[in-house]
């Protein structure tokens, strides 16, 4: 060892020596951006419906946020707003700010509770987001809903169940005896933010196996249940007949959010998909007011477009 190194490794272990503080790393510049509010005006602008029972089982009883802009009357288009969490954590309290921003330009909305992954395994969620659709067909006249105009969207885990809930109608399996069964569960269009859409991928078949949070929503690996991973799926389910779908997603989130398969699919069946990468936006962008605010209006702009006029 060199002689001088040894001195200054000695100095470094005697009483009293100043040891370097490791640094910790900057923080993420999108953490400096002001936290995501609703300004009153908009709260002023809708009427609320607070904790209306959607779904029904044996022992158990769903609740949404109902939000509703009060100067317009009629049929409006309506968006059933999903949470994320991971599938096992959340509730709709955590999309309230995005289904109020949306009823204030126009929209029914509803910000849905769920099962969660440790209560239920899949296929569990997608059935209580089915029912949250047929509720809104069966008290489309009590609320204003347009039957033809409604959408979904979602954050996260709330983007892969509206991606899912966009490409599976008719799949008996994940239907649900959530309630309404009369009522179709179809929906018009889309909006997985930050979602994924190909579960069979190599990159989820890979971390199934080291991630909690797919083990416990799925029921194991991709390895232990390559069928469930197909089922709960939504690019397995695309067909000709669906609806419009935009991937909203951050700069900083992984690439997979932004549905590059399923949108080549998509191009492939006519079948309309577009996306959106917020600069600089982390995962969570909705929790910052200049990424909410982006997506609300690029939101808003999709489904003015793509959902059907009446």
């Amino acid at each position: 060892m060199n002689p001088l190194t040894s001195i200054v490794a000695f100095c470094a272990l005697l009483p009293g020596s100043a040891v370097p503080e490791q640094q910790k790393p900057p923080e993420p510049e999108w953490k400096s951006l002001p936290a995501t509010k609703i300004p009153p005006k908009i709260n002023q602008a809708i009427e609320a419906h607070a904790g209306l029972t959607f779904a029904n089982y044996a022992d158990r009883a769903l609740q949404l946020d109902l939000y509703r802009p009060k100067d317009q009357s009629g049929r409006l288009p309506a968006v059933v707003c999903i949470h994320g969490g991971g599938w096992a954590k959340g509730s709709r309290v955590h999309h309230t700010h995005i289904a109020k921003a949306l009823a204030a330009r126009g929209y029914v909305t509803v910000s849905i509770d769920y099962r969660l992954s440790g209560e239920a395994v899949f296929p569990a969620q997608i059935h209580d987001c089915k029912a949250a659709a047929r509720w809104l067909r069966a008290h489309a006249q009590q609320y204003g809903v347009d039957t033809n105009r409604i959408a979904a969207t979602g954050a996260s885990a709330g983007g892969h169940l509206a991606a899912l809930l966009a490409t599976s109608a008719d799949v008996a399996a994940l239907e649900g005896e959530g309630g309404h069964a009369e009522f179709s569960s179809t929906i018009q269009a889309a909006i997985p933010m930050g979602g994924q859409s190909d579960l069979l991928s190599d990159r989820i078949r890979r971390i199934s196996a080291e991630k909690e949070i797919y083990q416990q929503f799925l029921g194991g690996s991709f390895a232990e249940s390559p069928e469930i991973y197909r089922l709960a799926s939504p690019r397995e389910h695309l067909d000709a007949g669906d609806p419009p779908l935009f991937f909203l997603t951050g700069e900083l989130d992984d690439a997979s959010t932004r549905g590059d398969d399923i949108r080549q699919d998509c191009a492939k069946l006519g079948i309309v998909s577009r996306v959106s990468v917020l600069p600089g936006a982390p995962h969570p962008f909705l929790t910052r007011q200049p990424f909410f605010d982006a997506a609300v209006d690029q939101i808003d702009a999709f489904l003015k477009e793509c959902l059907p006029q009446r």
